[in-house]
């Protein structure tokens, strides 16, 4: 066999990740490719396909992408599974990439998948920038505007968030940041280091592991203050309850990584990897999901492959404690329920969502549900015969479950499912808001286009769907996430173009909550995805 080594580049501008070190073995009855197209096609890999079949391609919520398993499928197959995606909630790329690349990626995932380096704290620290000195941090606001009903919308493909005004609905700025972000978080309502103005900081998340803090105090050009790359490929991060810390959740290398808030600078790496629910060694174990206990000084860490909690004491770096709560594989992302006791979260492949008690450190749990559950930031809301209930999308199937929530007050409901609702195709989020009648889920995820670029609206009374709405018809582009208003009275859903664009591609299209009707649109954005209302992030409104 004839072993062939590359010279990595960078992942594309946006990423700004070099990954040396790649040995692939090819033979003349093995696909190849020249040494560009290996750059290209592991670029689109990291931007499409990581985040689902993982970096070293083993699997997760996707299947296992390894040479053994793709080979068997072949070439002209492989193209057929890209270009029309599957029913089990693989999106088409047909209307989004050319026919050359899915040729390309088809044939790439039939080769040996590249080994990215690892990265310690001292090229972390190399890596942290600091464009506004806390020293000089703003007393008060500088623009005069309502920060606390700002929306903050990522602009995937730009690497960049935009902050737009939820009253006068106007695009404040375009602050740059990591490749993709994931998702962003703000010191919260029991924050005691930043308490009278919760919500003020906000740290975003890239897909390249670029944490960036976010000040809405400031003027539009200096609302980016700092930033840090902990890792190569990530998703989540958490502020703790005092306001001192931030974490960062990495999926390659396997790590978290504990940063100063106030200063950006790394602290402490713990790594990710071990041995799973099944008792297994996992070397690429993926932090998923990172939230603050509202009740307790401790986050929770999800470990995607491991099928683990981690429940992270931060009030002592020096002698970190972590109790470690065996659940189910895949954990991806979830949410709190009212009580900020309970924590949700998908097991994706394992079709379960999986309950964790942050006072008792232990397994609450566990909820079969359908295939391949996904509630994003998730929705509580109040049901007359189960009480509160938490809900989610699946991305396997045209479908919301509902479950009880309260094992305090509706004990015999608790954790059991309520009902379901059959929706048109697979969807990625869900959510409501207390003020609002009804819960609102995209289906992002059905191939066809008609079904992929709508939204349902659910009545919480009735538990039917009372609404369709379809956002666009334009080709290559999808419906995807609701967000509220601080008081519940709008709807805020994106219109993303799914393709590579650097002009304006998208929009916001914003609905009164009560009528369901069209009440104002937000245009010149980049491939808008999730947004985050600062009154209801940090409130834990969901």
């Amino acid at each position: 066999m004839k072993k062939m080594k590359f010279g990595l580049s960078a992942l594309g501008v946006a990423v700004s990740v070099a990954l040396t070190g790649l040995s692939v073995n090819v033979s003349a009855a093995e696909p190849t490719l020249s040494k560009e197209d290996f750059e290209k096609a592991k670029t689109i890999y990291f931007q499409r396909c990581a985040g689902c079949h993982g970096t070293l391609r083993k699997g997760a919520t996707g299947k296992s992408l390894e040479p053994e398993n793709t080979m068997k499928l072949g070439q002209e197959r492989l193209e057929k599974i890209i270009s029309f995606g599957t029913e089990g909630g693989m999106n088409n790329f047909d209307d989004i990439m050319p026919a050359e690349d899915i040729k390309l990626m088809a044939t790439y995932v039939q080769m040996e998948p590249p080994i990215p380096p690892e990265m310690d704290i001292a090229l972390m620290k190399e890596r942290r920038q600091v464009f506004v000195e806390p020293k000089d941090y703003p007393t008060k606001p500088l623009h005069g505007r309502n920060w606390e009903n700002f929306f903050l919308v990522i602009e995937r493909d730009v690497g960049k968030i935009a902050v737009i005004d939820g009253d006068t609905k106007e695009v404040v700025a375009h602050v740059p940041t990591g490749y993709a972000v994931h998702v962003l978080k703000a010191a919260e309502h029991h924050n005691k280091l930043h308490s009278e103005n919760p919500g003020r900081f906000w740290y975003t998340m890239g897909r390249d592991g670029k944490l960036t803090k976010i000040d809405l105090w400031q003027m539009p050009d200096k609302m980016k203050v700092a930033e840090v790359q902990i890792a190569y490929d990530a998703r989540d991060v958490a502020v703790s309850g005092d306001g001192k810390y931030v974490v960062g959740g990495g999926y390659w290398p396997p790590h978290f990584v504990i940063v100063d808030a106030v200063s950006m600078e790394p602290l402490k790496v713990v790594s990710s990897r071990g041995v799973n629910v099944d008792g297994k060694y996992v070397n690429e174990s993926r932090v998923a999901a990172v939230y603050d206990t509202p009740n307790q000084s401790s986050w929770l860490v999800s470990m995607k492959e491991l099928g683990q909690m981690w429940q992270v004491d931060y009030t002592d770096l020096n002698n970190l404690k972590i109790v470690k709560m065996d659940t189910a594989k895949f954990l991806h992302d979830g949410f709190y329920d009212p009580t900020g006791r309970y924590f949700q979260i998908a097991a994706n492949a394992s079709n379960k969502m999986v309950v964790v008690d942050t006072e008792t450190q232990k397994l609450e749990a566990l909820i079969d549900v359908d295939k391949l559950p996904h509630p994003g930031p998730g929705a509580n809301w109040m049901d007359e015969k189960c009480g509160p209930v938490g809900g989610t999308t699946h991305l396997g199937v045209g479908k919301v479950t509902v479950w009880g929530n309260d094992p305090a007050g509706h004990k015999d409901q608790a954790w059991k499912i309520c009902y379901e609702v059959e929706t048109d195709g697979p969807g990625l989020f869900i959510r409501t808001h207390p003020n609002s009648d009804y819960v609102w889920a995209d289906q992002t995820k059905h191939p066809e286009p008609e079904v992929q670029q709508s939204i349902q609206v659910i009545d919480k009374k009735t538990r039917e769907i009372v609404k369709t709405i379809r956002l666009t018809d334009k080709p290559g582009y999808a419906t995807v996430h609701s967000e509220f208003n601080n008081d519940g009275s709008e709807v805020w859903v994106s219109v993303w173009n799914r393709k590579d664009s650097k002009e304006p591609n998208g929009e916001i299209i914003i609905f009164d909550a009560k009528t369901l009707e069209e009440k104002a649109r937000v245009k010149g954005l980049y491939a808008p995805t999730g947004k985050f209302n600062v009154h209801n992030r940090v409130n834990h409104v969901t």
